[in-house]
């Protein structure tokens, strides 16, 4: 089994600030929610990516719950 290519992101906690990584599963489609814990606060953080069709990523960051 050949597994994706991930593509690593970063993105500022909106609770604490702190910057946190991320790897992106580029099969996951072009647009994935999901809820990360800050690896310093330990707060969540819903992300939302979006994948263009020329791979370019971006994020939007809220406070999760």
């Amino acid at each position: 089994m050949i597994l994706p290519d991930l593509i690593p992101a970063r993105y500022d906690c909106p609770s604490c600030g702190e910057s946190n990584e991320i790897l992106i599963d580029p099969t996951g489609g072009e647009k994935q929610e999901f809820v990360e814990d800050c690896s310093v606060c330990c707060r969540p953080a819903a992300i939302t990516v979006r994948i263009d069709p020329d791979g370019f990523v971006s994020l939007g960051i809220e406070p999760g719950s």
